[in-house]
């Protein structure tokens, strides 16, 4: 039996001077009524608590952990980085480097904007998208999620096509009358909302795959939808990339659909573990971003020296061994399999979700093709679930509605070892 003493301690004393003592709401455990493990270290596919526990990684850091933790190669990169300095605040060769490598691997993004997390670069790029349009008004998905900038942190009012209501304190309903919320997959829900305000819409913003619904693939022809009704109204499409970026594939999830955006938001993988993140897009639409245009943006920390080292060297790994995606592909499809064998063994209905090395089981009968179908999980069979992985050395996300990661670091023995307690 584990036990997990120090984590519980380090958990009740960060409550003293951390609002829940975390930084991130998701590491409460609340979702799975658990208190959270400390993390001490980790190294490849493992990570170890303060209590010396060991678990199999399939979190990943939220999907940067591509290539494993600690990578020997990265780490070597970024100690050499940090002996030169860690913040300029002043242009560096490796700007370029990283961004030249973005738009060679990503070629939809002429030119590209360094900042420091997923949020910054989503509200970035929503500023954009209204300054080149000039039009107001946006359209997300319920259920997609895009940081947590005021606009953006909303959800469907009493009925899905009208403008969003906050869905946080502290937001004014002012921030979010230009919100638009329709349904991911559901092309007439996007449709009414075009013909009600399609001459004031910016742009559409959407995960290509939505991976905070657990994981949503969109349906055949639901993206390519999307950019032609764009294109037919003079709005923008917005790529949010961030989780699917590098991970689907070299060039992203434009590349895996074949379908391309105006703009993309790209965060995780990109800054090799660190704190990174980009957006851009079409010559054309960045060349509104101040010093060139008048859409205001800068970051003291943007293009960190540290962080592109980082993101310079994974993209190098992935970009010289592009067989990983297949290898982590047919590892996840593996964990899948597990999933639908072991339900079935147990007559327990589980419908599984997978693309890539993204995947996620929901503990229900019915096929999950949008946010309801999320929803409709049965929570009291995923807090099971993660305490029964937990306890056995598997590190899953503490909630339904996040993915389940896999890397290149994962062995044979290891993907057979979590098959092995996902049947249990």
């Amino acid at each position: 039996m584990r036990n997990y003493i120090h984590s519980e301690q380090l958990f009740e004393q960060s409550k003293t001077v951390i609002p829940g003592g975390v930084n991130s709401p998701v590491r409460a455990f609340l979702a799975v009524n658990r208190n959270p493990v400390f993390i001490d270290h980790a190294k490849g596919s493992h990570i170890y608590d303060v209590d010396g526990n060991d678990y199999i990684d399939f979190v990943c850091s939220w999907g940067p952990g591509i290539l494993g933790h600690a990578h020997e190669e990265v780490i070597e990169a970024v100690q050499k980085a940090v002996k030169d300095g860690l913040t300029f605040g002043a242009p560096t060769k490796k700007e370029y480097i990283l961004a030249d490598m973005i738009h060679e691997a990503v070629p939809s993004m002429e030119l590209v904007r360094m900042v420091s997390s997923g949020t910054e670069a989503v509200m970035s790029a929503i500023r954009v998208a209204r300054g080149y349009t000039k039009r107001d008004m946006i359209v997300k998905f319920k259920g997609c999620y895009h940081g947590h900038s005021d606009g953006l942190l909303v959800k469907a009012g009493s009925a899905a096509l009208t403008s969003a209501v906050p869905d946080s304190a502290g937001v004014p309903a002012s921030y979010t009358e230009n919100t638009l919320v329709a349904l991911y997959n559901d092309e007439d829900s996007v449709s009414q909302l075009f013909e009600k305000y399609g001459d004031n819409i910016a742009c559409v913003i959407v995960e290509p795959v939505a991976a905070n619904m657990g994981v949503v693939p969109p349906k055949e022809g639901f993206l390519q939808f999307l950019r032609d009704i764009t294109n037919q109204y003079g709005s923008l499409l917005i790529f949010d990339e961030v989780i699917t970026g590098f991970r689907l594939g070299y060039g992203g999830a434009q590349e895996y659909y074949g379908v391309t955006p105006d703009l993309t938001t790209l965060g995780k993988i990109v800054g090799g573990g660190m704190p990174m993140a980009v957006y851009g897009g079409k010559r054309k639409v960045m060349e509104t971003v101040s010093p060139l245009g008048q859409v205001y943006q800068a970051g003291t920390l943007s293009g960190n020296p540290v962080a592109t080292t980082a993101g310079i060297k994974t993209l190098e790994l992935l970009r010289d061994n592009q067989h990983l995606y297949e290898e982590i592909e047919q590892k996840a499809k593996r964990l899948a399999n597990a999933f639908l064998e072991g339900g079935a063994k147990k007559g327990q209905p589980v419908s599984v979700n997978q693309v890539g090395s993204l995947l996620c089981c929901y503990f229900t009968e019915h096929p999950v093709v949008d946010y309801d179908g999320a929803t409709s999980s049965d929570l009291d069979q995923y807090t099971a679930y993660f305490g029964k992985m937990l306890d056995h050395g598997i590190y899953v996300a503490p909630s339904q509605f996040e993915a389940m990661f896999v890397s290149s670091a994962h062995t044979e023995a290891e993907i057979e070892e979590a098959c092995r307690v996902i049947q249990l």
